[in-house]
């Protein structure tokens, strides 16, 4: 469980922090073009405001979603129990799964303090690729974050992260088989709904302070 929170809360530095670039290519450019329109998005002065909270986020979840292929996340999160999934199942785990992940990164954005990332390199294995990064904190301390991407057309899209030799999607893979094979996977689908409806009262108890405040 601290090992999920490291990922998401790292991951989701990366979307905000201030970029040295020491080499370049297609997906690498890609990805420090997420950064600058989140950047923008953030320094917006409009959306800035407590008030504009609502705004800001969705604006963000909106870079999130042209950038991150959730799906791909999803299915190899899930695994060797994508294959036993329907349809209607599978669209449903996607659309769950990539939800709980926009609220996880967009609600640790805020968190940013001024860590740096720098980018030092990038390989490519036909339409998959990897951008490795290294994240400086404050404290002088370095964290190694690799993207892994998948290019669909002419775009690069994230599909995992590897934070200090951890996976996202493995880390998730086990948490989703665990609960598969101790229980099943409606009970999965359940605890991921319960956590979406804890996820959306929170917002609306933020909404509601903010509304008071004005």
């Amino acid at each position: 469980m601290i090992r999920s929170r490291c990922l998401i809360l790292v991951g989701a530095a990366l979307l905000v922090l201030p970029v040295t670039q020491a080499w370049a290519g297609a997906p690498t450019d890609q990805l420090k073009g997420a950064i600058e329109r989140v950047l923008k998005i953030l320094d917006d002065p409009v959306l800035k405001s407590d008030g504009k909270a609502k705004e800001r986020r969705s604006a963000v979840r909106k870079v999130a979603n042209d950038f991150f292929d959730f799906a791909e996340t999803a299915k190899r999160s899930l695994a060797r129990h994508w294959q036993a999934r329907t349809d209607k199942e599978r669209a449903e785990f996607v659309r769950l799964f990539g939800d709980l992940l926009e609220r996880s990164y967009i609600s640790k954005i805020e968190l940013y303090g001024g860590e740096k990332i720098s980018y030092v390199g990038e390989s490519l294995d036909g339409e998959l690729a990897t951008v490795r990064t290294k994240i400086t904190t404050k404290q002088g301390s370095e964290v190694p974050v690799d993207y892994r991407m998948l290019r669909r057309g002419d775009r690069w899209h994230v599909y995992d992260l590897i934070i200090e030799g951890v996976s996202l999607i493995s880390n998730y893979r086990t948490q989703f088989n665990k609960i598969i094979q101790t229980s099943s996977y409606p009970e999965l689908v359940k605890k991921m709904k319960t956590k979406q409806e804890e996820f959306l009262f929170e917002e609306a108890g933020k909404a509601k302070g903010t509304a008071k405040k004005q």
